[in-house]
């Protein structure tokens, strides 16, 4: 009973998952290898569902809160916050490199390293051109943000319906019951999907192994070690100081979210918990206007490539 009360955990499964998929990986790297769209499957199966979920979560936040006045002052504090805290992800990670030097006696000369296979991932990075960067947010058509699977256009719509659903009052209450609704169902079809986790996170692991090689782990172990080393000084210290302000404490949290870590380090991505950690972070009592405001605008910001890895930031 005990045995079977361990493996109900999703973060067990997916441990096992990985372990299995390092296991397959390793010993029939070819089959291994072949596994990637079970991967890529599980990921892809996340995506879909990330859009409606910010514009039903970010439109019941603004909605939930009963002076819409708060919603500026909530936002520009979390993305000062935001911002802060990637300023201090990224110095992290600029120590850490400087301080192990992953690489340096691998003696790689740059300029016979071949440009075309970086090429083909340079050329889907969009313009850093600020004008351009802002045009992009505008969505081209409303249905068309959420086809594109962009998540910044989506977070403008969520914002501008949020806004004039306030401002209809009554009226516009049938609509938002509708958004409310769907948003229920959105979380029960996410339940589904997070069921076969664990096969993702195998699919992920027996590829990246079969592919490259267990060795190629022990290869990149020291870019890997400053990036945890990076990762883990950043938890400590720059939210272990925010958690000491806040009144709460860092490891409780790190434990109550246990399940979402071991998703995203299984996966390498972090789409799979948005709605985990949205119901969790209710669940403890944090406001719904405030978790359904600040959580998916960080993860718009993040989504689309201007912050940290999720995982560290």
């Amino acid at each position: 009973m005990k045995i079977k009360s361990i493996l109900g955990h999703l973060y067990v499964q997916v441990l096992i998952g990985v372990a299995l998929g390092v296991l397959v990986g390793s010993l029939w790297p070819d089959l291994g290898a072949g596994l990637k769209p079970i991967g890529d499957g599980f990921v892809k199966l996340v995506k879909f569902m990330i859009a409606p979920i910010v514009f039903c979560t970010i439109v019941g936040g603004i909605t939930s809160l009963t002076d819409t006045k708060k919603v500026r002052p909530t936002l520009l504090r979390s993305l000062g916050l935001f911002y802060a805290l990637t300023a201090v992800a990224l110095a992290l990670g600029l120590a850490a490199v400087l301080i192990i030097q992953p690489g340096a006696g691998m003696h790689i000369d740059p300029a016979h390293l071949d440009s075309s296979v970086a090429a083909k991932y340079t050329s889907q990075l969009p313009s850093s051109n600020p004008v351009d960067f802002f045009l992009n947010i505008i969505p081209t058509t409303f249905v068309g943000a959420f086809a594109d699977g962009e998540v910044l256009p989506v977070l403008v719509i969520a914002m501008l319906c949020g806004f004039a659903f306030s401002k209809l009052g009554t009226p516009g209450q049938v609509a938002l019951t509708v958004v409310n609704s769907f948003n229920k169902m959105l979380f029960v079809v996410f339940g589904y999907i997070m069921k076969v986790a664990p096969l993702g996170a195998f699919g992920a692991m027996a590829f990246t192994v079969g592919k490259y090689g267990a060795h190629s782990i022990g290869n990149l172990g020291m870019l890997i070690l400053a990036f945890y080393a990076a990762c883990i000084v950043f938890v400590v210290v720059g939210l272990g100081a925010l958690a000491r302000i806040s009144g709460f404490s860092l490891w409780q949290m790190l434990r109550y979210f246990k399940d979402e870590f071991f998703i995203v380090l299984a996966t390498s991505s972090s789409e799979p918990v948005l709605p985990r950690l949205l119901t969790k972070l209710e669940r403890i009592g944090c406001d719904r206007s405030v978790v359904g405001l600040v959580v998916p605008t960080g993860y718009s910001f993040n989504l689309s490539g201007t912050a940290p890895s999720p995982r560290c930031s």
